[in-house]
């Protein structure tokens, strides 16, 4: 009887990153991941695109998702609930397509996961390598305010609350899933303060930080705002009871050698 690996779907939000998707999905480490014993399939969320981000995704054997309604946030919920209907799924990885995250590093994201360390883990660019010409200084500091908050006031070990690149086993997930509301850059700041309030085990790993492919679609100020607000205004929320749900019984399929 042998077990099959553990499987990995990762998730990549993309809106016109047809300059950097290839070397993202080139760049996960195949051979390494199956002899980890992960399983891996890429899923691109193509968030109504204008260029050729979904067609070069698809020829590179990734799944490819559409979302027409345009925002990073909406783009994400459309793969988690993607996720979710899956038949089988042990973690989940998401991180963006415009290869300024290093898809190379997958491993040391899932390795927490599966020595049940945690059941979230946020790649750190702060704690990590930031390469030259990837952040502007104010982006930086911006950054570091922003984290140094979510510490204080949520109480989670979060070193970059503003990172694309994590991590989560399937419970994890599920758990979080219905509650994402955000349409855009503020994503990332409701799933770390709504997971803290979820109360799931979070850690930080530094990762690799480079310069985008292509050009940028965040508005610094206006998004900046965005982010804070939703800071503030989950430091009062919390999980509405029919949320609330048992997870689903998901079991790793089972290969029969005679």
């Amino acid at each position: 009887m042998t077990i099959k690996p553990h499987k990995v779907i990762i998730v990549i939000p993309c809106y016109n990153e047809e300059c950097g998707i290839a070397d993202v999905i080139h760049s996960f480490p195949k051979q390494a991941l199956r002899h980890s014993g992960f399983e891996t399939e890429i899923v691109v969320i193509d968030n109504n695109s204008t260029d050729r981000t979904g067609e070069i995704a698809r020829s590179l054997g990734a799944t490819v998702l559409h979302e027409p309604k345009k925002g990073k946030g909406n783009a994400i919920r459309t793969g988690f609930k993607y996720v979710i209907n899956s038949d089988w799924c042990d973690y989940v990885v998401m991180l963006d397509g415009d290869n300024t995250y290093h898809s190379s590093e997958i491993l040391r994201l899932l390795e927490p996961l599966r020595s049940k360390f945690s059941n979230v883990v946020i790649g750190s660019r702060l704690g990590g390598k930031i390469l030259m010409g990837s952040m502007k200084m104010t982006n930086r500091i911006g950054n570091r305010i922003f984290s140094r908050l979510v510490r204080t006031f949520y109480g989670v070990h979060v070193t970059d609350v503003l990172t694309g690149y994590f991590a989560w086993e399937f419970s994890a997930l599920e758990k979080l899933r219905p509650h994402l509301k955000s349409q855009g850059f503020a994503i990332e700041m409701e799933m770390v303060t709504k997971m803290a309030h979820l109360g799931l085990e979070i850690c930080s790993v530094p990762i690799s930080y480079s310069a985008r492919a292509g050009e940028t679609n965040l508005n610094p100020f206006k998004d900046g705002i965005r982010i804070f607000w939703m800071f503030f205004k989950n430091l009062f929320w919390k999980p509405r009871p029919q949320f609330q749900q048992q997870p689903r019984l998901r079991q790793q399929p089972i290969l029969n050698n005679k």
